[in-house]
């Protein structure tokens, strides 16, 4: 009782020595912060039930009740649909009009947002959605706590005892996930790519797309480029049964160790998941296999984050915040300024860079030896 007591007199005391408006706003800036896995999960659920592709095969704003019936659900949960609606409506995934023809009932149509997570969109980053929320990706977050306080590499290797890339290659069904979300976001890199930065690869005749995956951006690559010998360039679990076609071929390997010599080395969203030293030495493979015939005119092309110190709108802080938390908990890398990714080039021996901004906070980088 008397701990009680302490803690109401102390409570008064707040009370009375600061607004009871910022408190009550301090409280809710806290509560929404607790609470905001809700939005992750709400929208991973809306995506599972299939509510954009609904909405989208129906060609027009989809009434509630509609929707409802259209749902892959238990006549018991139909009264929660609402609710679920009513939060992705608010956080900007869908929006509500009304219609003459449906009797004044509101309907619910698709936003920008919500058309990348139509699955027939060829855009569609809902793999990528279904990746970073899977369990394999959110269990390292309730270890964040206890790798501050070991000696684990990654938040990842405490919750599951290997690496992110170990791990994949012992599980099939998150290897598969993994590969799909990185394809869906090599669909989007791809079309902002081969809009703004077509020249980069043009008159090359060889290159190879280090940790390239399934082959989304290389497939583009030399479907636009006949001539050009394509080499995707990956992990044995990730290449092994994957077939080439006329000049595109998959070689299994390991990057720290060589790299298949070319005219051109791409790096898609590699390099952040690495520290700088570990940077360095895949940069160093890459320049071995762009001079291993003699040739300095070949170059490493580089697609990256490139951070901007936190300036810009709030949108784009968020993001980058969050990346940069995601590479520590996940993998071993980072993302990095300008600054960073000069000294790491330089390190590995690479003289100088051009840079173009493509797609958000990423760039493309041209860097030659």
């Amino acid at each position: 009782m008397e701990g009680l007591r302490s803690f109401t007199l102390i409570e008064k005391a707040l009370v009375k020595e600061e607004n009871g408006t910022e408190l009550l706003r301090a409280q809710a800036h806290i509560w929404n912060h607790i609470l905001k896995f809700i939005n992750a999960m709400s929208l991973k659920c809306a995506t599972q039930l299939g509510i954009p592709d609904i909405i989208h095969s129906h060609g027009k704003p989809l009434a509630l009740s509609q929707l409802i019936s259209s749902l892959p659900i238990h006549h018991s949960k139909t009264p929660f649909v609402y609710r679920l609606m009513r939060i992705l409506v608010h956080n900007g995934f869908f929006e509500v009009q009304k219609l003459d023809e449906d009797d004044g009932e509101e309907c619910n149509a698709l936003t920008d947002a919500s058309r990348l997570l139509v699955k027939d969109n060829p855009l569609s980053v809902t793999p990528f959605l279904l990746a970073l929320l899977d369990p394999t990706l959110t269990q390292p977050w309730h270890h964040l706590s206890t790798w501050f306080q070991n000696d684990d590499r990654t938040p990842i290797e405490t919750a599951n005892g290997m690496a992110l890339w170990e791990y994949a290659g012992h599980n099939p069904r998150f290897n598969n996930l993994f590969n799909d979300a990185m394809a869906s976001d090599a669909r989007l890199v791809t079309s902002a790519v081969m809009e703004k930065c077509k020249g980069v690869f043009e008159r090359l005749e060889s290159l190879v797309d280090v940790g390239g995956g399934t082959g989304t951006l290389a497939k583009a690559i030399a479907t636009e480029f006949p001539h050009m010998e394509c080499t995707i360039f990956d992990l044995p679990h990730v290449v092994g049964d994957l077939e080439g076609s006329e000049n595109m071929k998959y070689v299994g390997g390991d990057m720290f160790e060589a790299v298949p010599s070319a005219d051109a080395v791409l790096l898609k969203c590699i390099l952040h998941d690495w520290n700088d030293e570990e940077c360095v030495k895949i940069l160093g493979r890459c320049k071995e296999a762009i001079t291993s015939k003699g040739s300095k005119k070949g170059k490493v092309i580089i697609i990256d984050m490139m951070v901007e110190n936190h300036k810009g709108d709030e949108e784009s802080i968020a993001t980058q915040l969050c990346f940069e938390m995601l590479m520590m908990t996940l993998v071993t890398g980072r993302e990095r300024s300008e600054k960073d990714w000069a000294t790491i080039f330089s390190n590995a021996g690479f003289r100088y860079y051009t840079k173009n901004p493509i797609l958000g906070l990423r760039s493309l980088i041209e860097v030659y030896p």
